[in-house]
């Protein structure tokens, strides 16, 4: 069956951008895209570290593998990628991965933690998703994946404002299926839960160790499950969720939600006008 990732019927997918190449999920991504046949452009702030795994991708798979260094918490980082995306007409999948988590009160977190967070886990997320769709609706073909996490779901302790970044990264990925009905463009989004990555390290306050190990997913599973998720034509994968029927009631009950609170008159608890 030929998907708009294995794209069996060409030779050359064309190139796609990870960000957070440098290391888990984005890494593997990176690996996983390479064995695919994409031409890749490598995003994160680690020069060093891109510039070892795309010799090493290039050598393995005999694809290019392009190194774009860029700290996307900073305006100045995310206008690279958006530049890049404007202007190369072979990037065909754009993998937003980048983000990062601080396990503290909000109380707890420094001011400049919030800024980065916000400004990696949001804002070059939206951006750059700008970017591509308006240049995949041009040529009506492209891949969106944008990655959040099942911590969006509902509030957790001890990640205030990245589990409120992973919603926004939900509620705004879901809008985007809806700007590309109609068209050949995709768009996906992954809900990992807990997966071994550098990201527990970078956040602090607490470690893998500390979850049982039967909920912590490798990250070669996770996005390999997130891949299989894409060619099966999913819009939302969720690699650990084995029954996804809530889900569906999920979205469904978001919905009706949506819907029930625009009413001009207010509920009768509260007694208003009379």
């Amino acid at each position: 069956m030929e998907t708009a990732l294995t794209n069996r019927n060409s030779s050359n997918p064309g190139t796609a951008i990870v960000t957070g190449a440098s290391s888990g999920i984005g890494k593997v991504y990176a690996d996983r895209l390479a064995a695919r046949g994409y031409d890749l452009i490598l995003v994160a702030r680690r020069q060093e570290r891109l510039s070892t795994i795309a010799a090493d991708l290039q050598q393995r798979h005999g694809v290019s593998a392009e190194v774009l260094v860029a700290d996307l918490s900073q305006p100045a980082g995310a206008a690279a990628v958006v530049d890049r995306l404007a202007s190369d007409a072979s990037i065909s999948l754009l993998v937003n991965n980048a983000g990062f988590s601080a396990m503290k009160p909000l109380t707890d977190t420094p001011d400049a933690t919030i800024r980065e967070m916000i400004g990696l886990n949001v804002t070059a997320l939206t951006l750059l998703s700008k970017a591509a769709l308006v240049a995949f609706k041009a040529r009506n073909a492209g891949t969106l994946v944008n990655v959040g996490s099942g911590a969006g779901f509902a509030p957790y302790p001890g990640i205030p404002v990245y589990g409120s970044t992973k919603a926004y990264v939900h509620l705004f990925t879901e809008a985007l299926q809806g700007e590309v009905e109609g068209t050949a463009v995709r768009v996906q989004l992954v809900l990992p839960g807990a997966v071994i990555s550098e990201g527990w390290e970078v956040a602090g306050g607490s470690s893998l160790e500390s979850l049982p190990e039967g909920i912590v997913m490798t990250t070669e599973d996770c996005v390999d499950a997130a891949l299989s998720g894409l060619d099966l034509g999913e819009r939302v994968t969720a690699p650990s969720l084995h029954d996804d029927a809530p889900l569906r009631e999920y979205e469904g009950l978001s919905g009706k939600l949506l819907q029930s609170v625009f009413d001009g008159k207010p509920a009768a608890r509260y007694k208003v006008g009379g």
